[in-house]
């Protein structure tokens, strides 16, 4: 929407980043210069506030910061010059504010995980005196304007993010193939060995898996015969398979989930977990299945559900076209403009 914007960010490294990205006005912090930063990026945590910080924005008009850590905190104030701070929310800090959580599935060490602990109450008022200074925030979903509204006591807008819903759709209605699909990082919040454990309970039915990740390895070791691993695929190839499967499952907890709406696109129904951004994208029973518990026992039932219910591909069209590009180009207009 801003081609001619310059781009404001902690790190950049250009080989590791699509081709599309060359050529743009990619501004970086300090931290750049810190030899092997690249690799050290998660190490260099306690400087990225001060590296923020250091990012005189003052002399724009508009500024959007797109957050999900802690960009919040560039300046866009001094004296009686004042840019328009406008934070496109994807999450407050999700470890600062979920600590536990968010380490309850990664694997971090015992002395890791307390020099962490140290820094969070520093970090967390950091976090809210830099959220005091935006002027307007958007949310990506109900959940995450709900923690906006808990730890920021800030009011928000709920814009949904851009999915190429076009690009997903059918050319015909060719009959459905008797696979599960997963579209995923496979990390640990994302909960594909839920998927995995379920479809070993059920070796009828077939499950394949799209995505590479630091728990492909324990998965592929945990996983049945009725499970098939494919690794990263290039997008036509993905397009492809969303477009044949049965059904697409979606196991863990997003803060929007972009992969749902590409399934319904696709004309395949969901079968998600009850919670996080899937709510505001999957309508239950309408497009898709929700299960309440995360066990496979849970995700079984409702994937049987979701097999013997008949799925109406114009309802599975229509609402993921709710969250098109060009509806979000709209929406994120009107939102600059009224102001």
């Amino acid at each position: 929407m801003f081609p001619s914007a310059p781009i404001y960010t902690s790190l950049y490294v250009p080989q590791r980043m699509p081709d599309a990205m060359r050529g743009w006005d990619i501004r970086t912090s300090w931290l750049n210069r810190i030899p092997g930063s690249d690799r050290l990026a998660r190490y260099l945590l306690p400087l990225y506030p001060r590296a923020f910080r250091s990012m005189n924005l003052v002399n724009h008009d508009l500024v959007i910061s797109i957050k999900s850590a802690f960009c919040l905190g560039v300046r866009t104030a001094a004296g009686e010059n004042k840019a328009r701070h406008v934070c496109y929310c994807l999450t407050p800090t999700r470890f600062l504010w979920h600590f536990d959580q968010y380490m309850a599935r990664e694997q971090v060490s015992g002395p890791a995980r307390l020099a962490t602990q140290l820094l969070l109450e520093h970090l967390r008022r950091w976090e809210l005196d830099a959220a005091g200074q935006v002027d307007d925030f958007i949310a990506i979903s109900t959940a995450v304007q709900e923690r906006i509204r808990d730890i920021y006591g800030r009011s928000s807008t709920i814009i949904h993010p851009p999915v190429d819903t076009g690009a997903f759709r059918p050319e015909s209605s060719a009959p459905r193939e008797d696979f599960y699909l997963v579209v995923s990082r496979l990390i640990p919040y994302k909960r594909i060995d839920l998927a995995v454990s379920a479809f070993n309970h059920m070796p009828d039915r077939n499950l394949v898996i799209v995505g590479d990740g630091r728990d492909a390895a324990a998965l592929k070791a945990m996983a049945g015969s009725n499970i098939r691993f494919t690794n990263h695929l290039p997008r036509r190839q993905v397009v492809d398979l969303m477009q044949r499967c049965r059904g697409f499952i979606f196991p863990g907890e997003e803060d929007f989930g972009i992969t749902p709406v590409e399934a319904m696109s696709a004309g395949s129904p969901v079968v998600a977990l009850r919670a996080g951004g899937a709510l505001d994208t999957v309508a239950d029973r309408q497009t898709g299945i929700f299960f309440d518990h995360s066990e496979p026992e849970a995700l079984c039932e409702a994937i049987e559900t979701a097999d013997t219910t008949n799925w109406d591909r114009e309802i599975l069209y229509r609402q993921a076209d709710q969250f098109s590009t060009g509806l979000f180009r709209e929406r994120f207009r009107c939102f600059l403009a009224a102001d």
